[in-house]
């Protein structure tokens, strides 16, 4: 999937729908004025533009979940009721892609991510998100791998099943999909 640029018409359509999506979901982001979220982003750089255009873009439904306790920055992450479609069917990083010997998938959501300059959710942000509502009932995500896990081949990913949170593990050439990713973005 190749990078997407943000012209005035597509910010000006982006703005809207985050607007909309804002409004509808006060609980994700209280105490923040929509007024400031949208000044920051048009005082954005246009590749941070990019990257929130991208999430909306491929189904991510990107909302503000807060403001980064370090950076004083808005937290969008994605807040799709299931993994973005357009981000699924994809194992966990190049290197898995390179160890497969056959029914490659297209990429990987790891490469993805660094490609479009967002962050993979890592677990606990995982689990943040899905004190906001239920997430992934249908499908699963992808997260952010510790090393030492990933030195021994595996990736986690995560679900919603039975009203609780849960954290797997799988090959990370291993894709399905159903199984995509959710990403993080500083503005």
């Amino acid at each position: 999937m190749g990078k997407i640029t943000v012209n005035d018409l597509l910010l000006s359509e982006l703005l809207a729908k985050l607007a909309s999506r804002f409004a509808a979901n006060r609980l994700h982001h209280q105490g923040i004025l929509w007024a400031e979220v949208e000044a920051r982003i048009l005082q954005s750089d246009t590749q941070i533009q990019n990257a929130l255009h991208w999430m909306e873009h491929t189904g991510g439904e990107p909302d503000v979940v807060g403001i980064d306790a370090n950076t004083g920055k808005f937290i969008f992450v994605d807040c799709a009721a299931q993994s973005p479609a357009e981000r699924r069917s994809l194992c966990y990083d190049k290197a898995a892609i390179e160890a497969r010997k056959k029914n490659k998938p297209v990429g990987s959501a790891l490469e993805l991510a660094v490609q479009m300059g967002v962050q993979m959710l890592t677990e606990a942000q995982y689990r943040e998100l899905q004190t906001l509502g239920e997430f992934d009932t249908k499908t699963s995500s992808w997260v952010d791998t510790p090393k030492d896990i990933r030195a021994q081949g595996g990736a986690i990913f995560c679900d919603r099943r039975y009203g609780k949170v849960f954290t797997y593990h799988n090959g990370a050439d291993s894709y399905y999909a159903v199984r995509g990713f959710r990403t993080r973005l500083l503005v």
